[in-house]
Formats: C-alpha cells, structure tokens, sequence
C-alpha cells in the first residue's frame, strides 16, 4: 500500500488531542512535505526521520512523500510525531504490515541513530490512548508517568527498531499496565517543629480541613513560612482523579513530574520577583504558570506586599473561579487553578510595628501606604487574616509543657472534618457557591442577628458573609456538629481583621 494512517497525540493546554498522522508515497521527485499546520520542530522531523531510518537500516523510500498532520487547524509543536512519521512511512512502503496499526498510538522523539527520547505531557496522552481502548507505543523513560493511568496498555520502547519488531511480530513487546501503589515517602516537615503559636495552628487546622485562604501578619521570625512550608503535612491525600489532573498540568511544564509525590498535593513557593506570566501562564504557546501548578494544593506567596500590585490582581479572577483563561492571537488555552492561597507579610515597613522593644519609627501613613499594596478586592478573597505574634523565649527554647502535636494528629482530625464536608457536598466548603452556602450554612435566628451585627459595625462586603459562613461550616465540622453555633460562628468572624472598616 501507498497510504498508511498512524495515531498520536498533540497537546492543546493540559489535553491531548487525537492527531491521525496520514502518509501517502508515490512516484514522483523524491522529496518529503508536511503538511497540517507544523510547527518548526515538526517541519524539521523529516530529517530526525530520514536519519533514523537510514541508520536502523531500513530503506527511505526514493519517492515523492507527503505527511498529512489531521486535524489541519490544530498547531502542531515539538518532536512527539516523529515515531509516528517514521512508522507510517515504513508502513506506506511496505517495510513493516500495515493491519494492526488502528489498535495503536505513538508518541516519541527520534534521535539520527533510531533511539526513542522522551517527550513532555505523556500523562494527558496515557489518559486519552486509555480512554480509546487503544495501546500506547512510547519512549521507555516516560513508562513511569504514563503507568499512573489505571487500565493503560503501555508498549515502552528504545528504539525504533523495537517498535517495528514488536509490530511485524517478530519480537513483540509485552504490554505493560498499572503496578501496585507504591508507599508515600514521608514528609521532613513536622508541625511539632513549630513551638507555640496555639493559635495560628488552630486556624491553619481549620483552613486545611475547609481549603480556605489565609493571610499572616506578623513581625519577622515568628514563624510564618515554617507554618505555611508544613500545611501540606496535614492536608488530606488527593484522590486519583485529583492527582491525575495536578500530575497532567506538571507533566506539560518545564518542571517535570515526580512519579514519587503526585498523590502528595503541591506545594509552590513563587518569588516576589515573579512576573503576572510566570504566576498565571502565558507566552506565544500558553504554558501553565504557578496557580495552575498549585492545582488542587497550595500557592505560597511570602512578603506578599512586596509583590508588584499588577500581579497580585491576576489572582483575584482564579480565586473565585478556579481556572484560568490564557488567550493569544493565534491560540487560547484554558488550565485548571483552584488552590489554596497562603500569604504572608509584615506589620509595616521596618517590620517591627508592636514590637515590645519599640524598634519600629514608621509613621502611620507609611503604615498605609505599605498595606495599600494589597487592593481591598484581593483581601476580600482570603477567609482568614491571622496576626502571628513572638513567642516568649522560655517556650523558643523549652517547647510548650504539654508537647507540640504532631502532623499525623492534626491531619486526622482534617481528613475526618474534610470527609464530612465531601459527604455533604462533595466539595471542601471553601469552594461552595451561594445557592450551596443557603443550603449547608444555614444559621440560628441569634446567629444572623450576631452576623448582620459584624457586618454592619465592621463593614464587610457580601462576599465575607458567604465566606465567613463557609468558614463557620468548617469550624462546625472540626467539632461534628451538624449546626453551625454562636461560638463557630464567632470564631469565625474573628478571623476578619485587615478589611474591617477602621
């Protein structure tokens, strides 16, 4: 036959779209084009390929050669088709049988000399070559992200000689499929390594078991980054279906994904120097930025103020909506981003506002000014506002008489108030919406005069009632009640602090 049709994958965001890979020879000048929107590394396979071949000694057909790429309108990027061209061109000219192609995809760069190299996104391919009950040929490094995928025949491969082996017959290539779970290393960070601070704890306690943000206001060395760097220690385990679509986002990325930890939810820790692209996503091909490699875990933003005020404002849409729409002339790309924001910063300036030894001379309008960075709409959208006091020193030393609780301890009671929350509702209660929070969050007659009392004395905007209410819910949940009480509710409130009205 003249005609051979290959399936492979692209990549469109955190999708892989279906790409029939069609490879037509025939008489004419010898000359090799491909067509259906390439992008330059695609349009520079043709030689990969030709080298390939040649050297796996196999015979490149001396014939005119076109390379279909469908569909015509999707871009097509990097040196995934490669296997994929390489194969159909074989197949057109008769080297290797050509039936049993349709119950296979592939995914793989060529090297000049026939070997298979690895290729980035091979956990969103895995997932669709699944779902189309089909075998998935691919580069032998990326076996381990691919074997995430429960019910993926895999075909890992080195070579291009293997794959063609394994395809005439001759050597075939057993199918691999998903091995057991494998242990999660443990952590080296402990909550017992923080002394005192009782009642941070609490509130990060409650904010793990509801997946509410919070802000930390405190003078420098009190703890705050050793808090935010251990609440992934006490946050429940991300389901698979979960983990899949964390893996998949860093799968795509230039980072890369650790097979060890992706049931582990992500932890990132951006600079305060980075730019409104690197924390969204962005660029010519829409790449996902830290709020999407924080997917489903925690984004970490330390001296927040000193963050660009432009930057911190790309944040409010995703905080509410939990993706992210990149658009470009040519392309959009849409990344999933529900994270847990967990944001620090100091009093003032000098850091040292309240301070006991009185080192702080900041003025009051320099006061202003200094938490003016942070835009009344962005403060809005974190639940919990925690002043982080110093400890005494004797407890610095000593640690507390009773002994500091352990991450094991406080991640159980989270998993079983976050348990609750899911069999109510099937969400954690910070990613409620109104018409969730009428039904889950309904108060006592004394509780909504208590809260329509602090909304009036304190000006909060609608937004804080629902998320005070949301708040109150998890509380409730930390301590099995099915109705939300004055004191969850007052302790709620309590934790709005920076936008009350002065």
């Amino acid at each position: 036959m003249s005609l051979a049709v290959v399936y492979s994958r692209g990549r469109s965001g955190i999708d892989a779209p279906l790409v029939t890979v069609e490879v037509h020879v025939a008489n004419g000048l010898p000359a090799l084009n491909i067509v259906g929107l390439p992008e330059t590394a695609v349009k520079e396979s043709k030689d990969r390929v030709r080298g390939a071949i040649l050297n796996s000694r196999f015979e490149f057909p001396a014939q005119r050669i076109t390379v279909n790429l469908a569909p015509a309108d999707l871009p097509k990027e990097g040196g995934r088709f490669d296997l994929a061209i390489a194969l159909g061109i074989l197949a057109a000219s008769g080297q290797i049988p050509n039936v049993h192609l349709d119950q296979y995809e592939c995914i793989g760069e060529l090297s000049l000399g026939g070997q298979l190299r690895p290729i980035s996104g091979a956990l969103p391919v895995a997932i669709q070559t699944r779902n189309q009950r089909r075998k998935l040929i691919l580069p032998r490094e990326n076996r381990e992200e691919a074997a995430l995928v429960k019910e993926s025949a895999l075909i890992p491969a080195g070579h291009l000689l293997e794959v063609c082996a394994h395809l005439s017959g001759q050597r075939p290539i057993e199918a691999e499929y998903r091995q057991t779970e494998q242990p999660l290393p443990e952590a080296d960070l402990d909550f017992t390594d923080v002394h005192g601070q009782y009642q941070i704890k609490r509130a990060f306690e409650i904010a793990a078991a509801g997946a509410h943000n919070i802000l930390m206001m405190g003078p420098p060395g009190t703890g705050k980054s050793m808090l935010a760097a251990r609440l992934p220690t006490i946050l429940p385990q991300l389901t698979e279906e979960q983990a899949q679509e964390t893996a998949a986002i860093a799968s795509i990325s230039d980072q890369g994904l650790d097979v060890a930890r992706w049931l582990k939810p992500p932890f990132r820790a951006p600079h305060h120097t980075a730019s409104a692209a690197a924390l969204v996503g962005g660029g010519s091909n829409p790449r996902p930025g830290e709020i999407s490699l924080a997917h489903n875990g925690t984004l970490f933003l330390d001296e927040l103020p000193e963050f660009d005020r432009k930057v911190l404002e790309v944040l409010r849409e995703p905080l509410e909506t939990g993706h992210i729409t990149i658009s470009r002339a040519t392309r959009q790309a849409d990344f999933p981003a529900r994270f847990q924001l967990v944001a620090a910063m100091n009093p003032c300036p000098c850091g040292y506002l309240g301070d006991a030894s009185g080192r702080c001379h900041c003025t009051s309008e320099q006061v202003a000014r200094y938490r003016a960075r942070i835009s009344g709409p962005l403060l809005d959208r974190i639940d919990m506002h925690l002043e982080v006091p110093r400890i005494p020193m004797e407890i610095l030393r000593k640690g507390s008489a009773q002994g500091e609780e352990s991450s094991a301890v406080i991640r159980e009671r989270v998993v079983a108030a976050r348990n609750l929350a899911l069999v109510r509702s099937g969400k954690a209660n910070a990613a409620l919406n109104a018409k969730e929070v009428k039904l889950f969050c309904r108060l006592s007659e004394p509780g909504h005069q208590l809260l329509e009392q602090a909304m009036e004395k304190f000006g909060l905007s609608h937004r804080a009632y629902h998320r005070i209410l949301k708040l109150a819910r998890t509380i409730a949940d930390l301590a099995h009640s099915e109705a939300i009480d004055i004191t969850h509710l007052s302790e709620a409130i309590g934790y709005r602090k920076l936008d009350r009205r002065a």
